[in-house]
């Protein structure tokens, strides 16, 4: 990245990726590092990280409290998860880091058109019964 974004293009993606994440559980991977990438300019491994960081602190902590709130959260199920994406976040940050950036963002890609790709084929069956 050769220079600073403007506090307002940063501003405007973290609430795009808030409204997301309250909606749909998504924000950082979907729409974080992609917009870091293509609109702001860092490279895959700086997008990644950053994304990181931002999602390290909170977790989404008001969204929690109004799921729970709500009986939404499975409290069990999540710490299970966090210690398994703890553990495997690490191993692969540290390969990520081994592996071109390109590689990184052509996978990337692959796997966002086949999450789209079975969510539509998922939910389109779904409209027919």
């Amino acid at each position: 990245m050769h220079c600073e974004p403007s506090l307002f293009l940063l501003a405007v993606i973290g609430i795009m990726a808030g409204i997301l994440s309250g909606l749909f559980g998504i924000g950082g991977g979907i729409i974080i590092v992609p917009a870091l990438v293509y609109i702001v300019g860092f490279s895959q491994l700086s997008a990644t990280g950053t994304s990181l960081a931002i999602l390290l602190p909170p977790v989404g902590l008001a969204a929690v409290m109004e799921y729970y709130y709500h009986g939404h959260v499975h409290f069990r199920s999540a710490i299970v998860i966090a210690i398994c994406l703890f553990l495997s976040a690490w191993a692969s940050a540290h390969f990520a880091n081994k592996i071109n950036q390109f590689y990184l963002r052509i996978g990337f890609g692959v796997f966002m058109v086949l999450v789209g790709i079975m969510i539509v084929i998922v939910n389109w069956n779904r409209l027919g019964k």
